[in-house]
């Protein structure tokens, strides 16, 4: 594995996680099959989906946990909900922040007698303290991660049973986020399932993680080798033989390598880690949105005196090599790939937080229409269907903690910090697609708690995973102390914006970069507000906190701001604030109170605003021809202009049926001045050949007197 230099140098690693020592009584190669074998891998875990069913009440209820609650009286719904997805984004900052409480009915099949059982909540904001027949199981606290309880001793399997669950989202100064620009939903706003395994299995408690870790190291296009660290227990009431198998197969389910241990002894009550080395040969690497190819990675937990398989677990392995250089940028597999993409909040008009994979689904065919390479999941750990979205499209992947604005200077603030950065590095460790670990954003002081914290942050990232970086979002000084304790640095720089002209990004840049020429360094965030519905011609800067933010206007700070980027392969990657607009209920700008509008896309997914095109056109190779202001359908002044965006290298144009001329365009943008129109509607139409294909777009704009 390649050393991680300072920041401030070049910094070259080879993904995976921390390289773990074998484990006691080592391991031994099996044969390797003179015709390869296709993998079946055994299921003996049954999982049981618990989303349907539930009881809510908004406020809290003394003795609510108790079997015996009548609570007939509170609304059914189904999980994911939360109780914000309407007065979150209503503005005025004043939603409801507190206690709701939610309880269901819960029987285990008769079958599952003698198995292990694990309750599991993939996601509840913020503190969550749950009962099963008024026995409390515990309290976990930060919202964004999964969270498991072991529940053997609570549930008789064919006995119905009551599940209670107190959520808070109520502020409290020891768990991060203590503020931020976005809405706080409260709720059980993902998944809730119950788990069953033998009682010889993979670990279910390590931080909630898959209790299987993958480290890769030595990749290249001859071979790659891969550290299978199974983290096991025993949970019978006496020791046990148990061999350890790992095998990694292709996307047809192909062995392509495969490997046991000797059997070795695990006491009761007990959890022992088993390390095993494979080698993959010419492997084929995933390598981003040109080939985003999947093995995957198999362990199985064999009883080795009853020959039996107990537990099995199936990770994904993407075999991959990365890097940043301060003059390049940044590499995948040995070549420099430019990371051009959005920030993307978990966030939807109606449902708040409580998306479904559907949902998720739909906003990452929208990343990759508009042609990203990269995604930073802000602020904080997101459901694991958007990693393994990512992990198949093939984007790379910035993850972070919560840890925005403010800190606490206590240690419970601290501690709950550090686990949820553990609970987000051990939960997604295998996740290929991930690159940076993200350890906070945008501190508002400089001070040394804060920069107390970071120093730990950062050094847990490199005891948990040193084949990743780690990274941090700063909104202070170029030198800020703040920006000298992940391995490289982002900047959110809104130019144009919240201050400045949106032609200075490209002079900071330069201006960092020859002052410290060993430094990597990303723009995290930049972007501008914009209504759909609000126009104007070739707009001056709006007020950021205004009613008014016209489309025009983000559309050309976008055009400005990726200009500058482009040219600039030293600046490694570039995320826009926001792939779509979001919740922020204390904001009141652009005619739209309660939303923060930088977004490319609405919050409802109806309207792509122009600079998605803008993007579209720059980043995809798919199509792109788009005539911009094509909302601003009422005009009053006859006197415009026709912009188009678009990858053609010629564009053709007709007014009312009369040609308008041919322009050709090497920055894909394509413009006719001095444009008049007629009383009354006016057609449009544009044509282009991409690819050898003759392609349109028309819009209808009418003038009526002013």
């Amino acid at each position: 594995m390649n050393d991680i230099p300072s920041r401030r140098r070049i910094l070259s690693t080879i993904a995976g996680g921390a390289l773990a020592t074998l484990a006691a009584g080592g391991t031994s190669a099996a044969a390797t099959p003179a015709v390869p074998q296709t993998y079946s891998a055994p299921t003996p875990r049954t999982r049981l989906d618990l989303n349907s069913g539930w009881r809510f009440h908004r406020g809290d209820i003394t003795g609510a946990q108790a079997p015996a609650y009548d609570d007939s009286a509170w609304s059914t719904l189904d999980v994911p909900h939360t109780w914000n997805a309407q007065d979150g984004a209503d503005g005025g900052g004043n939603y409801y922040r507190g206690v709701g409480w939610y309880r269901r009915r819960v029987t285990v099949p008769a079958g599952l007698a003698g198995r292990m059982l694990f309750l599991q909540f993939a996601g509840v904001n913020q503190v969550a303290d749950v009962w099963i027949d008024g026995t409390h199981l515990g309290q976990h606290r930060g919202g964004y991660a999964r969270f498991r309880f072991g529940v053997t001793a609570q549930l008789a399997p064919g006995r119905e049973s009551v599940l209670a669950v107190k959520v808070s989202n109520a502020h409290d100064p020891d768990i991060a986020p203590l503020s931020a620009d976005y809405t706080f939903q409260g709720g059980v706003y993902r998944n809730v399932s119950l788990h069953a395994l033998d009682k010889l299995a993979v670990r279910m408690l390590d931080y909630a993680g898959p209790g299987v870790y993958l480290s890769q190291r030595s990749v290249t296009s001859a071979s790659a080798t891969v550290d299978v660290r199974a983290t096991v227990f025993n949970n019978n009431s006496t020791s046990r033989s148990l061999v350890v198998r790992a095998v990694i197969t292709d996307a047809a389910g192909t062995i392509v390598a495969d490997r046991s241990s000797t059997s070795q002894r695990i006491g009761p009550n007990s959890g022992l880690d088993v390390t095993q080395t494979l080698t993959v040969a010419n492997p084929r690497r995933w390598n981003g949105l040109a080939d985003p190819y999947l093995y995957s990675a198999h362990v199985e937990i064999r009883d080795a005196a009853a020959g039996t398989v107990t537990d099995v677990v199936t990770e994904p392995l993407g075999l991959r090599s990365f890097g940043l250089d301060p003059t390049s940028g940044f590499t995948l597999n040995g070549k420099h790939v430019s990371l051009h993409g959005v920030n993307l909040h978990q966030d939807r008009a109606d449902r708040g937080w409580a998306v479904s994979d559907a949902d998720h689904i739909q906003d990452f065919a929208l990343i990759k229409e508009v042609g990203a390479t990269a995604v930073r999941m802000a602020h904080y750990q997101h459901d694991q269907k958007e990693y393994d979205l990512a992990d198949a499209a093939g984007l790379v992947v910035w993850s972070e903690i919560p840890l925005v604005d403010a800190v606490t200077d206590s240690a419970a603030f601290r501690d709950s910090t550090a686990y949820q950065l553990r609970e987000l590095i051990r939960q997604n460790h295998n996740h290929p697609s991930i690159v940076f670990w993200g350890i906070g954003n945008e501190q508002r002081t400089d001070n040394a708690t804060t920069n107390a914290l970071l120093g730990e942050l950062a050094s847990i990232v490199r005891s948990e995973d040193p084949g990743r970086i780690s990274t941090y979002a700063n909104n202070l000084g170029n030198y800020a102390g703040v920006a000298g304790h992940a391995d490289t640095t982002a900047y959110n720089k809104y130019f144009g914006w919240y201050g400045g002209s949106y032609d200075d990004l490209g002079g900071w840049a330069d201006g960092l970069h020859k002052a410290e020429p060993q430094r990597t360094f990303a723009v995290s965030e930049f972007g501008a507000g914009a209504n759909p519905a609000q126009h104007a011609l070739n707009p001056s800067q709006p007020s950021s906190g205004g009613s008014f933010h016209p489309e025009e206007y983000q559309a050309l700070l976008h055009e400005a701001s990726w200009k500058q980027l482009s040219a600039r392969p030293f600046v490694w990657g570039s995320f826009v604030w926001n792939m779509f607009d979001f919740a922020s209920d204390g904001r009141n700008e652009g005619g739209r109170p309660g939303i923060n509008d930088k977004g490319l896309v609405t919050r409802d997914r109806s309207i792509r605003k122009d600079a998605f095109y803008w993007y579209r056109a720059n980043w995809s190779a798919a199509p792109t021809l788009y005539i911009t202001s094509r909302r601003w359908t009422a005009r009053t002044d006859a006197a415009t202009e026709l912009k188009v965006y678009s990858n053609a290298s010629e564009v053709t144009a007709s007014l009312n049926g009369a040609s308008l001329g041919k322009r050709g365009s090497t920055d894909h943008i394509f413009r006719w001045d001095g444009v008049t129109l007629r009383p009354g509607p006016n057609t449009l139409t544009v044509t282009a050949t991409i690819a050898g294909a003759t392609h349109t777009d028309t819009v209808t704009w009418i003038l009526t007197a002013s």
